[in-house]
């Protein structure tokens, strides 16, 4: 029998269930804890410069590796400091454990010192909430917290430890828990069969169908089952912002982002499409544009692994509660054992108005000018050709964003990591570090404008610190680019406190800590100097590019239309 304190306890815990790396910030509540990881040389704890950040770390590691990311941070500022990270991760489904500290439990309740109710002002942002009564019950709850937060639909899970809890002088047997005990909780581990089937049976019944596929896929690791039943049965296949990845970006059946900035293609298909296939999507409220609305002739199969997610927006004709990867494995198994090929005059009918839809512009065209000036769009392009499209993409949330989703190819899961349903600003740069930590051989870029990159940019002195060499591709247009873009097109381009007048010398900013800066003002400079940036594999380069700053992000939905009602450019619209 071993005897551990409860700091002792956490620890070995996170030891014993094979975690790599903490990310965190020390503070007087969790300093047993930080005393006795002072002793654990097989976790490495990463030292960020603020709690945000060290939750975005822990999103993106999560992110890229489907793991749950892990947090310490202590009470009060600290834990508060972490909230805005804990909502990113709830509303992307990511999968992560915060540790914070709380004050002794004889004075919880008093406005102590660095006193917050963590678990109260959690709790719309979790799955789930744990606070420690008693130091024995640390294993259990750890096990129960990293459970939750990896099965099922998965999300950030906090467990508040009272400083008393982790009294070094206090030992109680330590057991590493195999399994979590969880009456209950019991998410499906497989659909239902005849739901499957008759699903599988009106997709080949259908005369326009589409798939329609979103983050599930990438968090379920059904990327692979999902292209084969879209290569089985020839069909268009339409991401959300959150599943790009999940079917190769490069390839011929793949129509392009669907949404409020999706292609004009993808958000056609859609709408004129008779059968939808819903994949671990949640018909986002950025992608159907208005409800009423919503693609008004199609029946709907919705297969997600939350029924709380299921006709939630939009009614499903057929819905089917299970893993992503189960289902789809099955549903390829029922259409082979039908064996009946969808009707081949159908299906060529149905790609030639796509195609048509698509015409020679490609997915998502853009006027390149005269090349006196570096277009957003063209940075993004060259960033995927430097990269051969094998890049891991963190982005942060604005135009630059938008570009990035548009213009990189991902042909790859887990290759694009952003704040989908919170929009951060301030993620992009953590949730590189994050990836880079993990693959150190990795291409990692962190696309990011200007007022974005300030957000979190004290993390510059962590990358050194730890030697992360990601690579900044910081879009400089000096404005807050899509609050400017809204300004444009919906407040007659009264441009209240968008623009930045004052911004630092990002160059000299990045040597300051220690990194290589580069100014790139001319197209000429903007294939070489990324070249040269990524030819750097163990430096930093934060790439500042003055971009166009009157370009606008299109095609971009008409609000209260349907998925078809688009602007085309300032002054055309479907």
């Amino acid at each position: 029998m071993e005897l551990l304190s409860g700091a002792e306890m956490v620890v070995r815990f996170l030891r014993d269930e094979g975690v790599k790396y903490i990310y965190g910030y020390p503070g007087g509540a969790v300093l047993h804890i930080y005393d006795a990881l002072f002793k654990e040389k097989s976790i490495e704890h990463i030292l960020v410069r603020h709690e945000q950040a060290a939750t975005h770390m822990a999103d993106g590691y999560a992110r890229a590796t489907g793991k749950a990311g892990v947090v310490l941070v202590t009470s009060g500022p600290g834990a508060t400091n972490a909230i805005t990270g804990i909502a990113t991760a709830f509303m992307d489904s990511i999968p992560m454990v915060v540790i914070s500290g709380q004050v002794p439990s004889n004075m919880v309740g008093t406005d102590a010192f660095q006193e917050t109710d963590m678990i109260g002002i959690s709790r719309p942002i979790v799955k789930h909430s744990f606070m420690i009564k008693h130091p024995s019950e640390i294993p259990d709850v750890m096990k129960k917290a990293f459970h939750l937060a990896e099965s099922g639909r998965p999300g950030p899970v906090v467990i508040d430890i009272p400083k008393d809890m982790t009294n070094p002088a206090e030992k109680f047997e330590y057991v590493y828990p195999k399994k979590a005990k969880l009456r209950s909780y019991s998410p499906a581990v497989r659909g239902h069969s005849g739901q499957i089937r008759k699903a599988a049976e009106l997709l080949l019944a259908a005369k326009r169908p589409i798939i329609y596929a979103g983050g599930g896929v990438v968090i379920g690791n059904a990327s692979a089952q999902l292209t084969e039943l879209a290569k089985m049965l020839n069909l268009p296949v339409t991401n959300t912002l959150m599943g790009l990845g999940c079917y190769p970006g490069s390839d011929r059946q793949f129509v392009g982002m669907l949404g409020m900035h999706g292609s004009y293609t993808a958000n056609l298909a859609m709408h004129h499409s008779d059968v939808i296939l819903a994949v671990g999507a949640r018909f986002d409220d950025r992608v159907i544009n208005g409800a009423a609305k919503f693609c008004p002739n199609a029946k709907i199969i919705h297969i997600d692994i939350d029924p709380a997610s299921i006709s939630k927006t939009i009614k499903a004709d057929i819905p089917i509660v299970g893993p992503v990867d189960s289902v789809l494995t099955e549903m390829v198994a029922i259409v082979k054992e039908i064996g009946q090929a969808p009707n081949a005059e159908t299906v060529a009918s149905w790609w030639k108005q796509i195609d048509e839809w698509r015409g020679n512009r490609g997915l998502f065209p853009y006027d390149k000018g005269d090349g006196s000036i570096i277009k957003p769009q063209a940075a993004i392009e060259m960033l995927c050709e430097v990269t051969k499209g094998e890049a891991y993409v963190a982005s942060d949330v604005g135009q630059h964003q938008m570009f990035a989703c548009q213009y990189y190819r991902f042909n790859k899961p887990n290759r694009w990591l952003n704040s989908g349903g919170l929009g951060t600003m301030g993620f992009g740069l953590p949730a590189a570090m994050g990836v880079k930590l993990n693959f150190p051989d990795a291409d990692v870029a962190c696309v990011t404008g200007e007022g974005s990159i300030q957000m979190n940019i004290q993390e510059l002195s962590t990358c050194l610190q730890y030697d992360l060499p990601v690579k900044i591709i910081n879009l400089n247009n000096g404005a807050l680019g899509m609050v400017r873009q809204w300004q444009d097109m919906v407040y007659n381009s009264r441009y209240s406190h968008s623009y930045m007048e004052s911004l630092p010398d990002f160059v000299k900013l990045a040597e300051a800590y220690g990194h290589v800066g580069m100014r790139i003002t001319d197209l000429k400079d903007l294939k070489p100097k990324m070249e040269e940036a990524f030819a750097m594999k163990d430096r930093l380069v934060f790439l500042d590019i003055a971009v166009d700053t009157s370009e606008h992000v299109y095609p971009m939905q008409i609000k209260d239309g349907a998925m078809r009602d688009m602007w085309l450019s300032k002054t055309e619209r479907t």
